[in-house]
């Protein structure tokens, strides 16, 4: 049994303190982080090349594509957090304008949000953003084949739900189609989660921690990762993403871990918006290196 899955037969109470990102920052502090998010993002609208492409049909959700060129240009798909109900693509293009600067595209993922959906449906979303970005990258400037995935909390969860195995066929695309990712205080086995405060809206069963779980779904086909995460997380994102990086190389595949001191759940992610951070400086020696 996996680490993290021994998490959910723990008490109540320390299961919701561990995965309480809100509650490790004041309500002003959380407040502040999702203004920025939203402002930093309005600011990388002139770099946008391809608004609200349909990325879905049954869906209808889309993906907006900033910083792509005359050239087929390798692209950064990033998926927002929220823990499944909350936030949006409108709050989550503000590294776009720092990875453009290195010649690299960014694409930001809308999906529909809990209890509106479940966690299957969400997880088939981004699955299909990244498989039209491999069948039809060309015609928005994109390199199929050098797509990477990156995100956080939540969407560090379904990072990690791309990164998964099993699910390409379906979707008719190759299992080495992600090059490289980097899931930020993410979340990688579902079962205390099954067992905490968010089952309220996520009401994940039995079989659902098991299928969409990426901890239990190690790919056969892996690629570089970088797992980060907040000096100042709750411990139970850290305990995730140490655990997600030790299993990932026990499969025999690179992963390196970064813990980024002075930085909490929710301002670590805005590292990426700034040239001279470790973690923008990772991101790209991943796209580019």
């Amino acid at each position: 049994m996996s680490v993290l899955a021994e998490e959910a037969g723990w008490p109540r109470e320390i299961i919701d303190r561990d995965y309480s990102a809100r509650a490790s920052v004041t309500p002003e502090v959380f407040e502040a982080e999702m203004r920025k998010y939203r402002r930093r993002s309005e600011e990388m609208r002139g770099l946008a090349t391809h608004l609200d492409v349909v990325y879905d049909a049954e869906s209808g959700q889309t993906i907006d594509i900033y910083g792509t060129g005359a050239e087929l240009r390798p692209v950064f798909v990033f998926i927002h957090g929220g823990y499944w109900r909350m936030l949006s693509k409108h709050d989550s293009a503000f590294m776009a304008g720092m990875l453009a600067s290195h010649g690299i595209a960014t694409a930001v993922v809308d999906y529909r949000l809990a209890p509106e959906v479940t966690l299957e449906e969400i997880v088939r979303e981004v699955r299909a953003a990244v498989s039209l970005l491999w069948k039809n990258g060309r015609a928005y400037g994109i390199d199929p084949d050098r797509i990477y995935v990156g995100g956080s909390s939540a969407g560090g969860h379904l990072t990690g739900a791309v990164l998964s195995g099993g699910w390409h066929d379906v979707f008719g695309i190759p299992e080495n189609v992600i090059r490289g990712a980097m899931p930020i205080s993410g979340l990688f086995h579902l079962a205390p989660i099954a067992k905490s405060f968010v089952q309220g809206w996520i009401k994940l069963d039995d079989g659902m921690v098991e299928r969409l779980s990426p901890a239990a779904n190690m790919p056969r086909v892996g690629c570089p990762i970088v797992v980060a995460y907040a000096g100042g997380e709750p411990a139970g994102f850290k305990r995730q993403s140490m655990e997600y990086d030790r299993l990932w190389r026990a499969a025999g595949f690179p992963s390196q871990l970064i813990e980024t001191k002075g930085r909490n759940h929710f301002d670590v992610l805005l590292d990426l918006a700034s040239e001279d951070t470790e973690l923008s400086r990772m991101l790209v020696q991943l796209i580019k290196g």
